[in-house]
Order: C-alpha cells, then sequence, then structure tokens
C-alpha cells in the first residue's frame, strides 16, 4: 500500500474538511517513529484517523457529530463489495414496512416513494445494529448517497437536485424543485450502492487497533485508555456553527428528527467571544496532555471564518497556555483555497482567502 493521498475510502462521504489527507500523511512521513497512539480530537471525517491507518498506527478519534463518527468508523473499517450487498440484499428482503417514513412536501420532492421506502428499512436495521465492518462501510456509502446532483446516466444519489455536501434547506429546495419542474430520479438502491461500494473499496489499507467516539473532546470520559503519540487535528474555526443543520439529513438517518433543527447544540464549544473559545480548547488539549507519551507531539491546523475577524493565531497560541503543550512552532499553511479547505466558509471577501497556520506543540 503506497502512502499516498489518493486512498479510495477517503471519499465515502462528502464532510467539512480542514485538511486534505495529505497533510497528516506528511506529518506522519515527519516522523521517525511514532510511539502510542495517533488521535485526532476533532475528527471529521477521520482523516487522522485514516491516515494512521495508511501508516499502520493505531488510532482514536472523537467528534460531538454522529455523521462524522459514523465517516470515521467506516474509513476504519474493512469488507469486501459482496459482504456490503449481502447486507443491503438481507435489509431489503425483509417484507415488513418501515416504521417511520417522513412525509411532507420536501420529502415527496426529495425521493421516489420507493427509494425513501428502501432508505428507511435500511436506516431502521442499522439503527439496530451497526457493529459489522460491512455494515459501518454501508451506512456510511449510504450518508454519501442521501443528496447530490442529479446524474446524466445512471443515478449515483437517491435524491432530487441537491448539494454534495450541505444538506439543502427544505423551503428552499421545494421552491427550487417546483420553479424547474424537477423530480426525483428513479433509483434501484442496490445498484447505487455497488456502483459506490466498487469505488470506493478496491483497495483498503490493514486494519490496526481503532477506537471512535462520539462526544465531547473536552470530557476526559470521551477518551480510551491509551497512550498518545501524535496529534494531528483542526478544530471548528471561531465562529462556525453550521455543522449541525448543514448535515440534517445525514443526522437523520442516524436516528436523528425529520426536521431541521437551526438551534446551536447545547454542549458545543462556546463560540461567545475568542476568549471562552480559547478557553473551551484548552480544555481538550489538557486531556490530551494526560495521556500524552513524553515524546508526543501536537499538530494543530487553524485558520479563521469569512464572518469573524478575530485574529486565529492569537487564539490558538492563547489555548495552548498552561494547557500542558508548549508551542514550539508555527507555519503557514497557505489559505483557505489551498487543498480544497471550505474555501466559501473561510473567505474574507471574494477575492480574499483566509489565511491558516499550521501550529506545533510539545508536552511541557
Amino acid at each position: 500500500m503506497s502512502k499516498n493521498p489518493n486512498i479510495p475510502i477517503n471519499a465515502i462521504c462528502p464532510y467539512y474538511t480542514m485538511f486534505p489527507l495529505s497533510f497528516p500523511l506528511r506529518v506522519l512521513a515527519g516522523r521517525k517513529a511514532v510511539n502510542g497512539w495517533v488521535a485526532d480530537p476533532f475528527c471529521g471525517r477521520g482523516t487522522t484517523n485514516l491516515a494512521a491507518r495508511v501508516w499502520g498506527l493505531p488510532t482514536f478519534g472523537i467528534d460531538s457529530s454522529p455523521v462524522a463518527a459514523a465517516i470515521t468508523e467506516a474509513k476504519l473499517a474493512a469488507a469486501t463489495v459482496e459482504d456490503v450487498l449481502r447486507e443491503v440484499r438481507g435489509i431489503l428482503a425483509d417484507s415488513a414496512s418501515p416504521a417511520a417514513v417522513p412525509t411532507g412536501d420536501f420529502w415527496t420532492l426529495m425521493y421516489r416513494d420507493d427509494a425513501l421506502t428502501d432508505l428507511c428499512k435500511l436506516r431502521e436495521a442499522l439503527l439496530v445494529d451497526c457493529s459489522t465492518g460491512a455494515r459501518k462501510i454501508l451506512r456510511a456509502i449510504i450518508l454519501g448517497a442521501l443528496h447530490g446532483p442529479l446524474a446524466k446516466n445512471t443515478p449515483s444519489y437517491f435524491s432530487n437536485q441537491c448539494p454534495r455536501t450541505y444538506a439543502p434547506k427544505p423551503a428552499y429546495a421545494v421552491k427550487f424543485w417546483r420553479t424547474r419542474g424537477l423530480l426525483p430520479p428513479k433509483v434501484a438502491t442496490e445498484q447505487v450502492i455497488r456502483f459506490r461500494a466498487e469505488r470506493y473499496l478496491y483497495e483498503s489499507p490493514s486494519l490496526v487497533n481503532s477506537a471512535v467516539k462520539q462526544g465531547d473532546s473536552r470530557c476526559d470520559d470521551s477518551y480510551p485508555d491509551v497512550k498518545v503519540g501524535l496529534v494531528v487535528t483542526s478544530p471548528p474555526y471561531y465562529g462556525m456553527r453550521t455543522y449541525v443543520p448543514d448535515q440534517w439529513i445525514r443526522a437523520w438517518f442516524l436516528g436523528g428528527p425529520s426536521k431541521v433543527d437551526y438551534r446551536h447544540p447545547a454542549d458545543e464549544i462556546c463560540h461567545s467571544s475568542p476568549d471562552d473559545f480559547a478557553t473551551n480548547l484548552r480544555s481538550v488539549w489538557l486531556s490530551l496532555a494526560k495521556r500524552a507519551r513524553p515524546d508526543a507531539r501536537l499538530v494543530i491546523r487553524f485558520g479563521g471564518i469569512n464572518d469573524r475577524k478575530a485574529d486565529h493565531v492569537t487564539i490558538m497560541k492563547e489555548s495552548l497556555k498552561d494547557s500542558g503543550w508548549r508551542l514550539r512552532t508555527m507555519r503557514s499553511a497557505g489559505d483557505a483555497d489551498s487543498g480544497r479547505r471550505q474555501a466559501s466558509q473561510f473567505r474574507l471577501t471574494a477575492s480574499s482567502p483566509r489565511p491558516e497556520h499550521d501550529f506545533y506543540a510539545v508536552p511541557v
């Protein structure tokens, strides 16, 4: 297995990402040896964890989002295409109707009735049991196929015309579809899943010891009882608070409500001020420091978003004070147009992409 940034399973489901796979792969390549586990307390789409798997290193990830945790679990699992399809066939062969099928204009225009019924059967089965590698990968494949553009030929998404990464806002989507006379495509559920499984599973790294937790990385009980040798992470950028509504359809598939909730979660990292945000980050660094080996390293990529003018370098430096880590160096990571890093979110103006920096710290 070559240590390159083109691992097929990395693309299994679109999601916010602060850095490309090449970044943690490069950090790992620069370390002569990593003793202990590779960790990411804001694992997102599991980029760091997949890089650790490529290098054959044990790894764990934590994220408050069930969508992020599900995607990361899939990137640390193994199954064949036939394993995944066997699960699909077994679930859909059950003659029982799903207990809950969403209704309303949005759902009627989003999916054909037969596709929505299949998705609800798969949803309910995977909520009951998603313990095997095949089911974890199947779940992530479906998450990635829930919404996307209409295909010219064979459909690869279940939905009417939609963006890939962000879930549509229901009222806007209904108006958009009706104005343009767009109807959901006729899809064969197994065919969509087969197409994606063959794309993502033709090459996979060897399995490693791993753990993924949906939880709060500020809390000690979210961490496994292991020693950390390397952390490569990218926290939410100050002011970036749209993760939940932007992923609401995927969150529905994972057991959430069938209506978008625009409220901010009560337990999310505090964005009320730069100081409060830095204090919240510090609690994460402290939790990691408790588990860090003496030779561990902490690497953080951090930047700013378009509607907050607070200096991201100041925020990060403040968060590292009295954190159990000492900032050793800081390097420019370019700007948010580099590496497909949420460029639309990180701009100050249309012609001014936000800068990003990599911060390197060692245990005190």
